[in-house]
């Protein structure tokens, strides 16, 4: 495939110049007909890495995906970026089916969704030759190493057999060593190229906080933040409604969302919060497979996850469209017990006791957060992030000698028999019942840490467990007992540094600081208008553009047609449906505003486009050379013309098709962008040929 029918179809089909990493590489394999395996992060850009080649690619692409709504989704974004696509699966009439059998046997979709458990009607009507690929999403479902297991994705193996001359791209956000290698076995492509992308999503930024009033905490985050969508993650069905029932109470559109409800209510509240129409969701890990929402723009764990694959998959939900987005995980002592109770229950009870582990110290880390949690999927990065809490508001660190030597002297003293709770109040010099009914004040270290209050004395023991000091025995009511390097501490003079608890009150503040997006920002109202748009035609606002590519309009203004066809996530289908709309908005709010058009981000970028042109270079040329899309030298072109450079346009189309221009011109009485002179010629001259004989036109009149 030529480069310059790749870069072409990126930006007339998807809006994008350029690629992301990896998904050229990946695209290039597909087109050598070669099977690929892809582990790339949740909003990285899989789903172009095989939708684009379906356009390309002669036949059709067999999409087997998950869900339904899943499917329904990435169709319907499909259609509106001018692609044939259908699904099918049971919920359908035999009618609906019959039809999309009719269209696949005419040639008329580029790519058809299926269920795997509805590959039986594929096999009735697609033979060997009529497949030009088969992409199978969500693939860690074919393996029981994988944390979503489902039996009928072990079906599958059989593609290969079925369609042996198709390559295979199986896709998929989170997959461990064990896990590629069962999807590469069971989908019998044991040769296929393993792409494995960054885990690293910069834009989100990641924060901790202490379990303590937390709906406190998660009111005052959400001030100022009620148009935006955020999801809350809870570990009982209960804290999901009495988190939503307090959201609403506060003015948010909130609803919970557990497996307690009807199949229909769940479907419901899905559905709402996909469109638009609830900004929250508070809800059970049951949520959340198969949302393809580019615009949620934080995530909070009300409760600690079991283990970081959970945790990396459910943050991964936000700021897909490269936004900058927030998480937020709360952590409580009562959290880890209550997992290390599940656990204890597991089959696999080790591996679930070491996951947790490794949770809970990602969420006590002094360290940058961002750096434990690469490191856990196998990417080590040496510079910190400086886009989490840690980065932000570095621990300082002081001589806790003495701290330790009082707590680790108690719990000699209490012989190892006492939780944490308990041991604090001897220390603190408590008399309640827990205390003085067992005699505790008579030891020697009753109270003698009652200068220290008592949450900051629950944080320096954590250190301790953390550093390896005290250990906690869960199989005995979670006991602290001190391990053999305590000894140093109480015995041989050894020194250790704690981190000093900082004030939590003034950071929260400082970072529950947002820019809000003010009511008559021009963002706000190019997201009504999208809002209207999509509510019209029944699909979720941010398949007609997402909130980057909002945000670019109102950085930009775009107030012409070729700058708004630059602008990143804007193709032709989308130009030609919606450019009228959204530049008519921009130009009403810049008069209304009296603001000055900003700079174009291009810069003098069409300025290097003329050196490549005068040098004799074809448009095709100077795309592969600048590896920019056609469109874009295109529209540098007509720039450069209209500044009097010499560009002959007329090389570029014929005089037959200015004439034709001209005539439609005189007979259309108020054009509305140039949707409408497309529709006048039936689509039979494209976007660019319009462009040019009403550039050339224009010219001749003045």
């Amino acid at each position: 495939m030529e480069e310059k029918q790749l870069f072409g179809a990126l930006k007339e089909y998807f809006g994008f110049d350029s690629f992301r990493p990896l998904q050229k590489k990946i695209i290039d394999a597909v087109f050598k007909g070669k099977d690929n395996v892809v582990i790339m992060p949740t909003g990285g850009g899989k789903s172009i890495c095989y939708q684009l080649p379906g356009i390309l690619l002669p036949n059709i692409t067999l999409v087997i995906s998950p869900l339904i709504a899943l499917m329904k989704d990435q169709v319907d974004g499909l259609k509106v970026n001018g692609i044939a696509a259908a699904y099918l699966n049971s919920s359908q009439s035999e009618t609906e089916q019959q039809q999309i059998i009719a269209d696949v046997e005419k040639n008329e979709l580029k790519l058809l969704y299926v269920a795997p458990e509805s590959l039986q009607f594929v096999d009735r009507f697609l033979t060997d030759g009529k497949v030009s690929l088969i992409a199978i999403d969500e693939a860690h479902c074919i393996s029981s190493w994988g944390h979503d297991f489902r039996p009928a994705y072990t079906q599958l193996g059989y593609l290969k057999k079925r369609f042996p001359s198709t390559p295979v791209i199986a896709l998929t956000a989170t997959a461990d060593k064990a896990t590629r290698k069962d999807i590469c076995q069971q989908l019998n492509i044991p040769d296929a190229k393993i792409h494995v992308a960054s885990f690293d999503r910069k834009n989100l930024s990641l924060e901790v906080r202490p379990g303590t009033k937390r709906l406190e905490q998660i009111l005052q985050f959400t001030e100022g933040r009620k148009n935006e969508s955020g999801i809350i993650y809870c570990l009982s069905r209960k804290n999901t409604e009495d988190v939503a029932a307090k959201l609403k109470a506060n003015g948010l559109k909130a609803e919970a969302y557990h497996a307690g409800l009807s199949h229909l209510e769940r479907s419901r509240i899905q559905e709402d919060f996909i469109n638009d129409k609830q900004q929250v969701i508070c809800a059970t890990i049951a949520f959340g497979m198969g949302i393809d929402k580019s615009n949620i723009r934080w995530v909070i764990h009300y409760n600690m996850p079991k283990n970081l694959e959970g945790y990396y998959q459910e943050i991964g939900r936000a700021g897909r469209d490269g936004l900058p987005s927030e998480t937020m995980l709360f952590h409580s002592y009562a959290d880890v017990i209550q997992l290390q109770k599940f656990a204890a229950n597991a089959k696999n009870e080790a591996v679930q006791m070491a996951k947790l582990d490794r949770m809970k110290q990602y969420s006590e880390a002094l360290t940058c957060r961002r750096k434990i949690l690469l490191s856990y999927f196998g990417e080590l990065k040496k510079e910190d992030c400086g886009n989490c809490d840690i980065c932000r508001n570095p621990p300082q660190f002081m001589d806790g000698t003495l701290i330790a030597q009082k707590a680790l002297s108690c719990i000699y003293r209490l012989k190892g028999k006492e939780p944490i709770t308990v041991l604090i109040d001897v220390l603190r010099g408590a008399q309640n019942e827990g205390v003085l009914g067992k005699g505790y004040q008579e030891l020697k270290t009753y109270g003698i840490g009652k200068d220290i209050s008592w949450k900051d004395w629950q944080l320096y023991i954590i250190q301790l467990i953390n550093l390896g000091y005290v250990e906690i025995a869960f199989h005995l009511h979670n006991h602290l007992q001190l391990t053999p390097m305590a000894k140093d501490i109480l015995f041989n003079g050894g020194k250790l540094e704690l981190a000093k608890n900082l004030d939590q009150k003034e950071i929260q503040a400082e970072q529950s600081k947002t820019t809000k997006t003010k009511d008559n920002s021009l963002f706000e109202k190019l997201r009504q208008l999208r809002l209207g748009l999509a509510q019209e035609e029944g699909i979720p606002a941010y398949l007609i553009f997402n909130d980057a590519t909002l945000k670019e309009m109102e950085k930009e203004r775009p107030m012409t047609d070729e700058d708004f066809i630059q602008i990143n996530g804007v193709g032709r289908k989308k130009m030609e449906d919606y450019g009228y709309q959204f530049i008519k908005e921009i130009i009403a709010f810049n008069k209304e505003k009296r603001f000055k058009k900003k700079p174009k981000k291009s810069g003098n970028s069409h300025k290097e486009t003329l050196q490549l042109y005068t040098d004799g270079l074809s448009v095709e040329e100077i795309s592969v050379s600048r590896k920019l899309a056609p469109s874009t030298i295109y529209s540098h072109l007509i720039k450069l013309y209209e500044e009097g450079e010499k560009i002959d346009l007329l090389q570029l189309i014929s005089k037959a098709d200015v004439d034709a221009v001209r005539k439609a011109k005189d007979e259309i009485e108020d054009p509305k962008g140039l949707k409408t002179y497309y529709e006048y010629f039936d689509e039979a001259l494209d976007y660019w040929t319009i462009k040019f004989a009403l550039t050339i036109l224009e010219k001749e009149e003045n």
